[in-house]
């Protein structure tokens, strides 16, 4: 019988270098099909680079890794970037470029497809449905230049489902936005979730941004996980400090919330 692998991503003994400095350390990850992770830590941690070496867009220094059942290196890592969204921290148009909304989402549909080929039917209904999944379908004639922040991060969100991944990956996507925009863009990406189950790998270096569907959590620090589990919704002051490389004592004797805002150095 055929094992059926149940993981999206796996990577084993992974280390990525650059210039001499390791960005990630002998590193070990398994993400199974359909959750929902955020990887969490400070400014440097390597987060980012976890999520370009899982994109195909950096390269590793030694050991294993497979995305979507296919062991990635430089020749298949386009092929495998057509199932996965990647949404930025920040998406940022000059007020005059000539592109509308719905031309921006559309470029999902061209990463899927390939370039130089005409969007037809089913292409034009996956980008109207994430339009309409965003809450941006009556915008979608706007020049995207003239987005605010929180909207131009749903067109964001809105171009990575038009491309219908089977894994989206997010790079701190509220860090850059006010409170009432991060709640909803939070809000968005928790429904998405909740109703496609599509793979998520989520990085944000705040607690409080975590959605409330999230059901694991890795925490990276210089390169190295230094705890991995079920995300509680609570941690211990002991670990959060040791993360965040903070006292116990700013914390009390009580367990840190996901909701909590964190000051570190």
């Amino acid at each position: 019988m055929r094992r059926i692998n149940m993981n999206a991503v796996e990577i084993s003994n992974v280390t990525v270098s650059f210039r001499g400095r390791r960005a990630l350390s002998n590193l070990n990850l398994s993400v199974r099909k359909g959750s929902f992770v955020s990887l969490i830590g400070p400014n440097g941690a390597g987060k980012t680079t976890l999520l370009k070496l899982i994109n195909g867009l950096a390269g590793k220094t030694s050991g294993r890794i497979s995305v979507l059942g296919k062991n990635l290196d430089f020749k298949n890592g386009r092929s495998v970037r057509k199932n996965i969204g990647y949404i930025a921290q920040e998406s940022v148009y000059d007020p005059r470029t000539p592109v509308s909304v719905y031309e921006a989402v559309a470029i999902g549909r061209t990463g899927r497809r390939g370039f130089f080929r005409r969007l037809n039917g089913e292409d034009r209904r996956a980008v109207m449905d994430a339009l309409e999944s965003v809450g941006l379908s009556q915008l979608r004639n706007r020049p995207v230049g003239r987005l605010s922040g929180g909207e131009r991060q749903k067109a964001a969100i809105a171009r990575a489902l038009a491309q219908q991944p089977d894994i989206m990956l997010m790079d701190e996507p509220t860090s850059s936005l006010d409170l009432k925009s991060r709640k909803e863009v939070v809000n968005i990406i928790d429904r998405i979730y909740r109703e496609k189950k599509i793979t998520v790998i989520y990085v944000t270096h705040l607690l409080e941004h975590i959605p409330p569907s999230c059901g694991y959590t890795v925490m990276l620090k210089k390169g190295r996980i230094i705890w991995s589990g079920e995300h509680r919704g609570t941690y211990s002051p002991r670990l959060i400090g040791r993360l965040y490389g903070i006292s116990e004592s700013c914390f009390g004797n009580e367990p840190v919330s996901s909701t909590a805002e964190i000051e570190y150095v």
